[in-house]
């Protein structure tokens, strides 16, 4: 059985121990605040990122990984796991770089470790969205399953894993570009909660809240509504410096739903970065019996 390595960025947000427990490889995006360059989550980490972020005057910039960074970690897994296939899993290409510097070194990859397979995608997602579909992969993997049916199961989680969240404001993901169809909100959030999700990799508006407590019975509504009353799900609730608030959403959530798997999930410095402290969500999908 080939040994397969999976690998994902950390705009992914999965929580340190499952990287570790997974065997989850992490590239960090870039962070460019002024004239330092951080990495995200190795030289900058959510806490003290948040509490800048909080009185910063001018958004910091992200970038993600070049090819050089992929190139060197599917040479590094090669080297020293040993792996013959390697899972490169990224958050959408129409908001990030990531998978098209992926594709470029996969072709480097080819042409000086002809005998790896490498599968780069595109999760047409974000944060735990993607980690999702990377967690799953990795524990298939781990499990012995071969390639092409983790392959599978990855592209049928594509159209049914969901992001639903919420802030008091979207001016973070409009000063950083990354409003997406939501821009039409903007001139109505003075005193509105904004739903949020993200479809085909681009964000657009869900709906409208006159209350965090609102909005969350909202969220929790939609999921009730895709897959119906006490659905089976698997559920990551994400958030950027609210662990009370995710709490709440869950509480909603799991009185309407069975939750198989339940993660909480703090999103890292350089999806913080677009989303602002105090932004509360989950990603899910629907699990068959």
């Amino acid at each position: 059985m080939s040994k397969i390595a999976v690998l994902t960025d950390s705009c992914a947000s999965i929580p340190e121990t499952l990287l570790k427990e997974l065997k989850i490889y992490m590239v960090a995006y870039y962070i460019h605040r002024g004239q330092e360059v951080l990495r995200d989550l190795v030289t900058i980490q959510r806490e003290e990122f948040l509490r800048w972020l909080e009185t910063a005057k001018a958004l910091p910039t992200t970038a993600s990984p070049g090819p050089g960074d992929y190139l060197q970690a599917y040479d590094k897994l090669v080297k020293e796991q040993g792996a013959k296939e390697i899972l490169s899993i990224h958050m959408t290409s129409t908001g990030s770089g990531a998978y098209q510097a992926a594709k470029i070194a996969q072709s480097m990859a080819q042409e000086q470790m002809p005998d790896v397979r490498i599968e780069v995608i595109d999760t047409r997602n974000v944060s735990m969205c993607t980690g999702w579909m990377v967690i799953e992969a990795a524990r298939a993997a781990l499990a012995g399953v071969s390639l092409e049916p983790i392959l599978a199961r990855i592209k049928k989680m594509l159209p049914l894993t969901r992001m639903i969240q919420t802030a008091d404001t979207l001016k973070y993901l409009y000063m950083g570009g990354r409003i997406g169809l939501a821009k039409s909100m903007l001139g109505t959030l003075l005193h509105i909660k904004p739903l949020i999700g993200m479809t085909d990799g681009v964000i657009v508006p869900l709906g409208q809240a006159r209350s965090r407590s609102r909005a969350y019975q909202m969220m929790a509504d939609m999921i009730v509504a895709a897959v119906g009353p006490l659905g089976k799900i698997k559920i990551a609730y994400t958030h950027a410096g609210a662990s009370e608030e995710v709490e709440k959403i869950k509480a909603l959530v799991e009185k309407q739903l069975i939750c198989v798997e339940t993660i909480v999930s703090e999103l890292s410095p350089a999806l913080a970065v677009h989303t602002g402290p105090g932004t509360a969500g989950l990603c899910y999908f629907p699990v068959e019996d």
